[in-house]
């Protein structure tokens, strides 16, 4: 009975870690209510050792209700202008490491660099290697 969508609208821009802390939460909450259960059950046990015993679960799943009281607890540990600052260090990682959308494998017939073609990226490394049979692995 949990509207996963509806969660999803009032967590956006949570973490994964924020997320996970909700969920954690609410199966906590359950474990809890279910060992409460046992507890009361074992105590109608024991006041009337004759009655015949239950073996079912009394918190088979973690509810709605689970769910609303983690909720109170639920924060957002990041804010618009973390995220903005992490999206512009990747942005600025990716083109750092140079390897973009233009990468292509040597003989692409879609204009990909060649071994020796003087274009950026031409060969492995740039530096010709590959380009003798000694260094054939199965020659």
């Amino acid at each position: 009975d949990v509207d996963l969508g509806y969660l999803a609208k009032v967590t956006q821009g949570f973490s994964g870690a924020d997320l996970t802390e909700i969920c954690q939460r609410a199966c906590k909450q359950a474990i809890r209510e279910s060992i409460e259960a046992e507890i009361r059950a074992e105590r109608e046990r024991q006041a009337r050792p004759n009655a015949m015993e239950d073996e079912s679960d009394p918190v088979p799943e973690i509810t709605r209700r689970h769910f609303e009281e983690a909720m109170r607890f639920a924060r957002r540990s990041v804010t618009e202008n973390d995220v903005r600052k992490y999206e512009m260090f990747s942005q600025t990682l990716q083109q750092s490491r140079g390897i973009g959308g233009n990468f292509r494998f040597p003989g692409d017939p879609t204009g990909g660099a060649t071994p020796g073609s003087g274009r950026p990226g031409a060969g492995v490394g740039g530096s010709g290697f590959g380009n003798t049979d000694a260094e054939d692995l199965y020659n």
